[in-house]
C-alpha cells in the first residue's frame, strides 16, 4: 500500500509554512538591525531629535544619501559622527520597510555597504604589506588603459597577503591563546603548500624556459624572486609572534622548551623514554664516497651530523643525516609527566647522538627540512588507464624536485652549502635560515592543551528547522520547497548525510548520482552509497582522482565503491570535476521526481564543521533536469549541445553568463538605475571577469567583493574603481561560500555554486552555479552578506596599493565579527522555532 505521506491532500498536519517564514523574516530583521548598530549597539540620542526631518527627507527624495543628511544636519549635531547618521538613516528605512519578504527588502533597509566604512582608517590599525608595482596613471583623456599590467595585482603576492592576515590572528590579544597557536600552525601549513605547490609550478616554469609574462607583468622569475622576499618577511614576523606566544604560554604553565633548558632528571627521563619508544624507529645514515647523499622525503624533519673519532687528528670530519621518524602516529612533542612541558623530538634526538654513535665525537648537529615539488601532472591525452597515471604521479611527487630547503640558522655556513649543493639548489634563492623551531605545522599538536579559557567557545552546529522532524526528508523537501543549509552553522550530518541515507533506504528511490571531488574517513558519504548500491538502487558517482594531496584517499574511494558494485567514473579528460552535486531520483506518487543537493563545499565531514558552505536541497524540475543532462556529459564526456535552463555549469556557460550579468548591471547603471553587484568567494583572478568588474566600477555599479584570497581587482582608483570596494573576512572558520548576486534593476538574482572567478575554475573545470529564487532564502543570504560587509571585527579592507587595514570597533566598545553574528543568529532561530512548536503541541487538546 503506498505511504498516505505520497499524497499531499492525504496528510493529517504540515508545517505551517506561513508562520515558518514570519518566525524567519522576524529574526533575519532583528539581527539586521543588531548589525546596523554594530559594534556599539547604541545610535546617538541626539539624532532622535532630528527623526521627523529625516524621515520627511527620505520621503521627499528616495534618492538622498546618508552622507548628505549628516551635511545638512552637521552643524546641529556636535560631536556625532557621519557613521552615527549613517546608522541612524538605515534604522529609518529598517522601521520604514517593515518585515518584508524579499531580498530586495534587505538590500533597501540597511545602509549601503560602500557608505558604511567611509571614514579613513587608523593608521595604527594592522596593516598588510602593499604591492610594490607603481599605480598607473590615468591616459591624457583621462581613461584607463585596462591592458596596462599596474591595474592588476599578482595571483601568488595576493595570496601571501592573505597569510599576513591569518598570521594577525595569531598575533590578535582578542583570540584566546591556543586559538592564536592554531592560526600560527596553519600559517605555516599553508607556507609549505605553497611552496609545494605554486613555487614549484613556478620553478618548472623557469626550468621549460617560459617567458611569457602574467596579466601582471611578470615573468615566472620575477614572482619567485618577489614571492621569496615576501615570504622571508612573513617567516620574521612568524618567528617574532611565536616567541611572543611561548612566553604566554609559561604564563597559564605550559612550556615548549629545549632540551638543554631541563632539569637533569626531566633530561633522564627523556632519555629512557627515548630510548625505550623511539631509538628503535631511527636510522642514521653516513655520507662519504661509499654511502651517497641519501634521499630526503617532503617536509621530514632531519639532523645534519658533524661527527668525527677521538684522538685521531689526522682523521677527517664525517657527515650522517638523521631522520626525525615523527608522523603516522608518533607525535613531534614529548610531554612531561603531570606537566604540560613539551620538548621537541628533534632536540632529545640532537641531545643524545651518543646512542646513535657510539664511542664518535660529535662536532655540530643542526636540523634541516625540505620541501618538494607537488606538481607531478602527466598528460591524460596519452594514457590508457587514468587510475595508473594518477598513482604513477603519487609516486613521482615522492621522488620530486626540491624546491625550498630550511636550515637550523647555526648550521655551520660550510656545511649548508654543501647541503643545498647535494639537493642540486641556489644557496641565495631557495635556502631559508631559521631561528629556531622547523616545521611550526606540528603545533597543532597543542590544542588540546590547557583550560577552556584558553580556546573559542565550543560551537555546535544546529539542526535546520525544516529538518527537525522524522517525516522522510524528500516529503519535507517536496512540501515546503527548497532549504537552504549552512555549514557549519548548521549540522552537516543531520541535512547532507541524512539525505543521503535516506536515499539509500528508501524503498522508492530508483537512482543515486554524485559527484565527489573530497571526501573524509570520519564522513558516512561513502557508506550510504555502498548501501544503496547493496539495497538495488543505480549508483554512479563521479571521482575527481586529481584532487589535490588527496590522490591517494580517492583512489581508495574509488575502488571500495567499485567492488561494492558502484558504476565509478573519474569524469572528463582535460577537465577536473570540481561541482559538488547529488542528484536522487524518486518514484513519487505523481510519476519520477528529481531532488539535488548543490553546495559549495565538499562532502567532507571534517572541513563542514571548520568550512563556511552554503548548500541547497532542492526538487525544482528545470535544476533536476538541469543536473541529469550535466551527470550524463560527466559519465560518457559527450559533447553534443545540452540546453541547461536554470543551472550555469563551466567552462561551457558560467564564464560567459557571468559576463553577460555583469554587462547588464552596467547598462542599467548607465540608465540611471540602481545596478549593484556583490560576489563572496575565494579568489578573483580570472583577467576577463577584472576587467569587466573594472568597467562596471567605472559605468557606476557599486561592484562589492567579498574575496578571502587571491584578488587581482584595486579598488578605490579615481575614475576606475572608486565604486569598488573588497573585503576579506579571517576568523575561526574558513571563508569558503561562494555567492553571485546581481541587482538586476529590483530584479535580484542569486547564485550559489563551486566556482571561484579564477581562470583555472571558469575554463577547465567542470563547475556548477545554482539560483537561489525562494524569497526567504535570498532574505538569508542577502543577511549574510550584510553581515560579512559590516563586520569590524573580522573584515579586512584592501586599498589601491594592494595592502589592507583591519576594521577595528569604534572606541572601546568590542565587536562581535560575522561569523559570531551568524552563530547567534543561527542558534536563535533555533531555539525560536523549537519554542513555537512545544507551544504548537500544547495548544492540542486530548478528548
Amino acid at each position: 500500500m503506498d505511504d498516505p505521506e505520497e499524497y499531499p491532500e492525504a496528510q493529517a498536519e504540515k508545517d505551517p509554512d506561513n508562520q515558518r517564514k514570519e518566525v524567519h523574516y522576524s529574526l533575519a530583521n532583528s539581527l539586521l538591525a543588531t548589525m546596523l548598530n554594530h559594534p556599539s549597539g547604541k545610535r546617538a540620542k541626539p539624532l532622535d531629535e532630528f527623526r521627523v526631518e529625516i524621515l520627511n527627507w527620505l520621503e521627499g527624495d528616495r534618492n538622498i544619501t546618508a552622507r548628505e543628511i549628516y551635511r545638512r544636519l552637521s552643524e546641529r549635531i556636535g560631536d556625532v559622527s557621519e557613521r552615527s547618521v549613517r546608522r541612524y538613516v538605515a534604522e529609518l528605512k529598517e522601521s520604514a520597510s517593515g518585515n518584508g519578504s524579499s531580498a530586495t527588502t534587505v538590500a533597501a533597509s540597511a545602509t549601503s555597504p560602500s557608505e558604511t566604512f567611509q571614514e579613513q582608517p587608523n593608521p595604527e590599525w594592522p596593516s598588510t604589506p602593499a604591492d610594490q608595482t607603481e599605480l598607473p596613471s590615468p591616459l591624457p583623456d583621462g581613461n584607463h588603459d585596462l591592458s596596462n599590467p599596474g591595474y592588476f595585482l599578482n595571483r601568488e603576492l595576493t595570496w601571501l597577503n592573505f597569510n599576513f592576515r591569518v598570521l594577525r590572528e595569531a598575533e590578535d590579544p582578542r583570540n584566546p591563546l591556543m586559538e592564536r597557536v592554531k592560526f600560527l600552525a596553519i600559517v605555516s601549513s599553508n607556507l609549505d603548500e605553497f611552496f609545494m605547490k605554486r613555487i614549484g609550478g613556478l620553478k618548472q616554469q623557469v626550468g621549460a624556459g617560459v617567458r611569457k609574462l602574467t596579466v601582471d607583468g611578470r615573468t615566472p622569475e620575477q614572482q619567485i624572486h618577489e614571492c621569496v622576499d615576501l615570504v622571508r618577511l612573513l617567516e620574521e614576523r612568524k618567528r617574532r609572534v611565536f616567541k611572543e606566544i611561548k612566553l604566554l604560554l609559561q604564563q597559564e604553565d605550559i612550556y615548549v622548551c629545549n632540551f638543554k633548558e631541563l632539569e637533569e632528571p626531566d633530561k633522564e627521563y627523556l632519555r629512557d623514554y627515548y630510548f625505550e619508544n623511539i631509538y628503535p624507529l631511527v636510522t642514521p645514515q653516513a655520507t662519504d664516497p661509499a654511502h651517497p647523499f641519501p634521499f630526503v622525503s617532503n617536509l621530514s624533519l632531519n639532523l645534519l651530523v658533524s661527527l668525527r673519532y677521538p684522538d685521531d687528528e689526522e682523521s677527517h670530519d664525517s657527515l650522517a643525516r638523521v631522520k626525525v621518524p615523527i608522523g603516522a602516529g608518533i607525535p613531534r612533542f614529548f610531554k612531561l609527566p603531570e606537566r604540560n612541558v613539551f620538548v621537541p623530538m628533534e632536540g632529545v634526538i640532537a641531545n643524545n647522538l651518543d646512542l646513535l654513535f657510539p664511542g664518535m665525537e660529535v662536532n655540530s648537529c643542526a636540523t634541516f627540512r625540505v620541501t618538494r615539488n607537488a606538481n607531478t601532472e602527466s598528460d591524460e591525452d596519452t594514457a590508457d588507464d587514468l587510475l595508473s597515471l594518477i598513482e604513477s604521479e603519487l609516486r613521482q611527487r615522492k621522488f620530486a624536485p626540491i624546491v625550498r630547503l630550511e636550515v637550523q640558522n647555526s648550521m655551520d655556513p660550510h656545511h649548508r652549502g654543501m647541503l643545498a649543493a647535494e639537493l642540486g639548489l641556489d644557496e641565495h634563492d631557495d635556502v631559508h635560515e631559521v631561528e629556531g623551531m622547523l616545521g611550526m605545522r606540528d603545533l597543532m599538536e597543542l590544542m588540546s592543551v590547557g583550560g577552556a579559557s584558553l580556546r573559542d567557545k565550543p560551537h555546535h552546529s544546529v539542526d535546520h528547522p525544516e529538518l527537525q522532524t522524522d517525516r522522510n526528508i524528500f516529503h519535507i523537501i517536496r512540501d515546503n520547497g527548497p532549504i537552504l543549509l549552512h555549514h557549519p552553522y548548521e549540522a552537516f550530518a543531520t541535512s547532507v548525510e541524512r539525505f543521503l541515507r535516506e536515499a539509500s533506504r528508501d524503498p522508492k528511490v530508483r537512482a543515486i548520482k554524485m559527484c565527489l571531488y573530497r571526501t573524509s574517513s570520519d564522513t558516512k558519504v561513502i557508506n550510504y552509497l555502498i548501501d544503496a548500491a547493496r539495497n538495488g538502487k543505480q549508483v554512479a558517482v563521479v571521482v575527481e582522482l586529481k584532487a589535490r594531496f588527496d590522490e591517494a584517499a580517492n583512489i581508495r574511494w574509488a575502488n571500495r565503491m567499485e567492488e561494492a558494485g558502484i558504476h565509478v567514473t573519474y569524469g572528463v579528460v582535460g577537465l577536473k570535476t570540481h561541482c559538488k552535486v547529488i542528484l536522487v531520483v524518486r518514484q513519487d506518487y505523481d510519476g519520477l521526481k528529481r531532488y539535488a543537493h548543490i553546495g559549495t563545499g565538499n562532502y567532507h565531514a571534517g572541513t563542514a564543521r571548520l568550512y563556511s558552505d552554503l548548500g541547497m536541497l532542492t526538487c525544482d524540475r528545470n535544476i533536476g533536469k538541469d543536473l541529469t543532462e550535466l551527470l550524463n556529459y560527466l559519465t560518457t564526456g559527450f559533447k553534443p549541445k545540452r540546453n541547461f535552463a536554470k543551472l550555469l555549469p563551466a567552462p561551457k556557460v558560467a564564464k560567459p553568463a557571468l559576463l553577460e550579468k555583469i554587462q547588464r548591471e552596467i547598462e542599467h547603471a548607465r540608465a540611471g538605475q540602481k545596478a549593484h553587484i556583490l560576489f563572496k568567494m575565494n579568489a578573483l583572478e580570472d583577467s576577463v571577469i577584472t576587467r569587466a568588474l573594472y568597467k562596471a566600477s567605472q559605468a557606476g555599479v557599486r561592484v562589492e567583493l567579498i574575496i578571502r584570497d587571491t584578488c587581482r581587482l584595486r579598488p578605490g582608483i579615481p575614475g576606475l574603481s572608486e565604486n569598488a570596494r573588497v573585503i576579506s573576512v579571517v576568523g575561526r572558520f574558513l571563508e569558503h561560500t561562494r555567492i553571485y548576486h546581481f541587482h538586476n534593476n529590483g530584479k535580484e538574482e542569486f547564485y550559489l555554486g563551486s566556482a571561484d572567478c579564477m581562470s583555472r575554475n571558469l575554463n577547465s573545470r567542470v563547475e556548477v552555479l545554482a539560483p537561489i529564487e525562494e524569497p526567504h532564502l535570498t532574505r538569508e543570504v542577502a543577511l549574510f552578506l550584510e553581515a560579512q560587509l559590516q563586520d569590524r571585527r573580522n573584515a579586512w579592507e584592501m586599498r589601491p596599493d594592494g595592502s589592507y587595514f583591519q576594521w577595528q570597533p569604534e572606541g572601546d566598545q568590542p565587536a562581535k565579527g560575522s561569523q559570531e553574528l551568524m552563530i547567534d543568529f543561527y542558534g536563535r532561530r533555533n531555539r525560536e522555532v523549537t519554542r513555537l512548536k512545544r507551544r504548537r503541541t500544547r495548544g492540542f487538546k486530548t478528548r
